[in-house]
């Protein structure tokens, strides 16, 4: 019986980030899952503050080279890859001059949100998936971490669907008490207007923040886990209200067969 392939999308991993909630999941669950019998990819943005040489990160020169337009403009796309040696498990980079050079995650130095956080999570998104058909990898499950990779459900649904490596795919979001306080770029709707989705797929988004973002994903996910023990409340009941298949918040000592449980309801 063949593997059940999972990809892992993830905002943030430790050890390449401090550690949060939200980067130890993404960092144990992976292995823990290979470790349970599946097959896994695990990508997160390569942020200027991720020290390469510490890190051992090398560019795939294979998987680089491919440009992504954004908002008329054209982005070269950069892979690189590291290895986490105890796991024998390796992470995926999305990389770019243009979005991920400075030497900080989300918000500069003083603490502000950079304002084109909107045109990152988009070339991250899309990154990430492209990467993916180049890989020729079939994932069954896309467990998407923090509201960065919000636009992965959407894009699975709306513009890859044709694609035989995803029309299986069941895309599954993990919801965190982590957000943004200022809406993104007023313009962020427009930049997602690509072959098959419509002003009204995104529609939400008129007004671009936390709240509207982090359900856009919700609407497009096929399930939902909570990742926090708490999470905003308007949000928990948007997702109760959606009737999707959901896992609530489970203790870290037992997350990961729980996990591995939900995936099997949900493919």
């Amino acid at each position: 019986m063949e593997k059940k392939k999972i990809l892992y999308i993830s905002q943030e991993i430790t050890p390449y980030l401090p550690e949060s909630e939200m980067s130890v999941i993404a960092r144990h669950l992976p292995q823990g899952v290979q470790e349970r019998g599946r097959e896994i990819r695990t990508f997160m943005p390569r942020y200027g503050s991720v020290n390469e040489r510490r890190n051992q990160l090398h560019e795939v020169i294979r998987l680089s080279g491919m440009n992504l337009v954004i908002n008329d403009t054209d982005h070269p796309l950069i892979i690189k890859v590291a290895s986490i040696q105890a796991a024998r498990m390796q992470v995926y980079f999305i990389d770019n001059e243009d979005y991920f050079k400075r030497k900080f995650v989300l918000n500069d130095a003083d603490g502000k949100e950079f304002e084109d956080n909107d045109e990152r999570a988009v070339f991250f998104a899309r990154g990430v998936l492209e990467t993916v058909i180049k890989l020729r990898w079939a994932p069954d499950i896309i467990h998407c971490h923090g509201w960065l990779t919000s636009l992965v459900p959407l894009y699975i649904k709306k513009y890859y669907y044709n694609d035989p490596l995803f029309s299986q795919s069941k895309v599954i979001s993990s919801v965190y008490d982590v957000d943004f306080k200022n809406s993104l770029n007023p313009e962020f709707k427009d930049k997602l207007l690509l072959e098959g989705i419509t002003n009204e797929d995104v529609d939400i988004l008129k007004d671009p923040n936390f709240m509207n973002v982090s359900k856009l994903g919700i609407n497009y996910s096929d399930a939902i886990i909570q990742g926090s023990q708490s999470i905003n409340p308007e949000l928990a009941s948007h997702i109760k209200s959606s009737g999707k298949p959901f896992l609530d918040y489970q203790p870290l000592d037992d997350y990961i067969d729980a996990y591995n449980d939900f995936y099997n309801k949900v493919s």
